[in-house]
């Protein structure tokens, strides 16, 4: 397998997009794997053993001898496969890390499509919670089936078609959930002291991430970009988007990066290089503490204000770009404090088809700060109440417009912005 950049994520959940498959997006190439492998379950044990060893960024591998684990998972008999992966799943819960998982060869397969932007499933990223082992939505993605169904970030899920999710690996939560397109499931949810089950049919999605428009507003035209997820499109439409924009009379972005879950490193990145013109981006540290800075290239395609909308539900990628932009006084933050992900995974293929995400490195704001389950504090808290979370989500039209009660406070702060620039260019 060749690790390129590409295929470095740091999406913020397993992604059980049931329509972004079983883990965070990705770009892979993979090596086609050995007979000996896909005819020797014991050494596929042994080649994620070998991988975790190599590159695990825990070098105490969470307190894990880890040698004696590959003696006492080598030392078993293996009748198939399917032993095989029990086996290494069981291997790599020691690590207790959410992040690093082992992907059966659909899944793998499922993972690989999902980042064309072309899915199937209900539409929600879920993940593991650390502390209490449930699984929770990280956020539902706009303009699919459990979006549509009312389903929130936070929210819990306690059954799938009634099948308790209690002690639940996240993978099999996930594929529980998927199905074909027109299948329906029931996901059984806690939000609060509520227990709400939501009939929810399967759908085929196709997901562009960027959404624009200009919105008049009391201070002029203001460019609204919304980014729903760092997937392979995401740069390309950020770079249209942008683009288009410049060529209209607006006075300010406002940059909705809010329920945006993450994905891959390098998009992340170029998108940052299109807000700022100089600086340090994200620096990834790995186990060895060897430190990779990627910086700013001097290609920003605007130095107008910009606001950006963030919240529980902005994880991983989006809070690499939001640190970056708040960092360097590039960008105000207004919304609630960002979800707190700040582990970096390598996704690689094994030689059956099956595939492994790693969790090789943690990453740093420009300066410095290690965002890992603390979040980002955004400048301006600015909350959002469920009544009107439900509100926007039945009518989506009102999301970026003065109905919705964060991007009014956007458009506020930027107004102030660009009345103290004014004031301060005319002094000169």
């Amino acid at each position: 397998m060749v690790i390129t950049k590409k295929s470095i994520i740091v999406g913020a959940t397993a992604m059980g997009l049931t329509a972004l498959a079983v883990t965070l997006p990705g770009i892979f190439r993979s090596e086609p794997g050995g007979a000996f492998f896909r005819d020797n379950p014991k050494e596929l044990v042994d080649e994620v053993w070998q991988i975790i060893n190599k590159q695990y960024v825990d070098g105490t591998f969470n307190g894990n001898d880890w040698r004696a684990v590959r003696q006492e998972y080598l030392e078993r008999s293996y009748n198939d496969k399917q032993e095989a992966y029990t086996a290494i799943k069981e291997m790599l819960e020691k690590l207790n890390d959410p992040y690093t998982r082992f992907l059966e060869p659909e899944q793998f397969k499922n993972m690989q499509i999902d980042t064309s932007g072309e899915l199937t499933g209900v539409g929600i990223q879920i993940s593991k919670d650390e502390e209490t082992d449930q699984i929770i939505v990280i956020s539902p993605i706009e303009d699919t089936p459990a979006f549509d169904a009312g389903i929130l970030a936070k929210d819990i899920i306690i059954k799938i078609d009634g099948q308790s999710t209690e002690g639940m690996d996240i993978n099999d939560a996930v594929q529980l959930i998927r199905g074909k397109p027109g299948t329906e499931v029931t996901l059984t949810i806690q939000r609060g002291s509520q227990e709400i089950d939501y009939p929810i049919t399967r759908a085929k999605i196709q997901i562009h991430p960027v959404r624009a428009s200009l919105q008049e507003t009391g201070i002029g035209q203001v460019g609204y970009i919304r980014l729903t997820q760092f997937s392979a499109q995401a740069s390309k439409e950020m770079r249209e988007a942008i683009l288009n924009m410049e060529e209209e009379d607006i006075v300010g972005y406002v940059l909705d990066l809010r329920s945006n879950p993450g994905g891959l490193l390098y998009s992340s990145i170029e998108i940052a290089r299109m807000w700022l013109d100089e600086g340090r981006i994200v620096s990834t540290v790995n186990r060895i503490g060897n430190n990779e800075v990627h910086r700013a290239n001097r290609n920003a395609l605007s130095d107008k204000p910009l606001v950006v909308l963030v919240d529980g539900g902005s994880a991983s990628a989006s809070e690499i770009l939001s640190g970056a932009l708040q960092d360097h006084g590039r960008a105000t933050l207004v919304g609630t404090k960002t979800f707190g992900k700040g582990l970096v995974q390598s996704v690689r293929g094994l030689g059956d088809g099956s595939g492994l995400a790693v969790t090789i490195a943690k990453y740093l704001t420009p300066n410095g700060r290690d965002i890992n389950k603390e979040g980002i504090p955004p400048d301006y808290i600015s909350e959002i109440s469920e009544e009107e979370k439900k509100k926007l989500q039945q009518d989506r039209t009102l999301i970026g417009t003065i109905e919705d009660p964060q991007f009014s406070k956007g458009i506020e702060i930027l107004k102030e912005e660009i009345a103290s620039k004014t004031k301060t260019s005319s002094s000169k």
